[in-house]
């Protein structure tokens, strides 16, 4: 009885995370700066963010987010303080012209890193906040067991990873990432930049 159910979740869940988003654009930052590897570990991160939504939504915490103002200001402005302050960091580094791409090799830290910024962008959106919200008072059902959810919610996380890997394994590749590097600092800058417009996006819209 749980399969319409979750055919929903899954449409829903693929219009969501296909839409342009912080996710999208810090993986797509990552994916063709230091390539797929980078990519993927921050792919990893957003995934992991997911369970982050996933729990609180299933211990009720989402319900009291979302009924305190105080509280779900606080967070929309610590996830935009935290994208503006990506945003900067990416447009100082263009004009310092770092590119890890240029280096060959990349370190566990920035493997760490690219975990973090993933994790952070995702479990700090508070846009992700009303999407799992809406997801978990109005698609799923009341009754419907803790451990069905859990399961919903490892599904979700997965299928999040799985999409954004993929997308690193594209931007990652060498021929791509020559095409898009071509345009060098600005392509640093125009990431920057989008970052920084998302974090407006998100303290007047959310």
């Amino acid at each position: 009885m749980y399969w319409t159910e979750f055919l929903t979740i899954a449409i829903a869940h693929l219009f969501a995370v296909a839409s342009p988003g912080p996710d999208f654009v810090i993986v797509t930052r990552q994916s063709v700066t230091g390539g797929t590897r980078l990519g993927v570990w921050t792919s990893l991160g957003v995934g992991a963010g997911i369970l982050v939504h996933v729990s609180y939504c299933i211990l009720g915490v989402a319900i009291l987010l979302s009924q305190s103002e105080t509280l779900f200001n606080a967070m929309k402005y610590i996830a935009a303080a935290y994208l503006c302050y990506l945003g900067l960091q990416s447009i100082r580094a263009s004009f310092h012209q770092v590119s890890t791409a240029e280096n060959g090799s990349v370190t566990e830290t920035s493997f760490k890193q690219a975990f973090w910024s993933g994790f952070l962008t995702n479990g700090l959106n508070p846009k992700a906040t009303l999407f799992f919200l809406a997801l978990f008072t109005v698609v799923i059902d009341i009754n419907t067991p803790t451990f069905i959810q859990v399961i919903y919610g490892i599904y979700l996380a997965v299928a999040t990873f799985i999409w954004f890997a993929f997308l690193s394994t594209v931007l990652g590749k060498p021929n791509v990432r020559q095409f898009m590097l071509q345009a060098g600092l600005w392509f640093e800058r125009g990431m920057g930049i989008v970052l920084i417009l998302l974090a407006v996006q998100i303290v007047l819209f959310a």
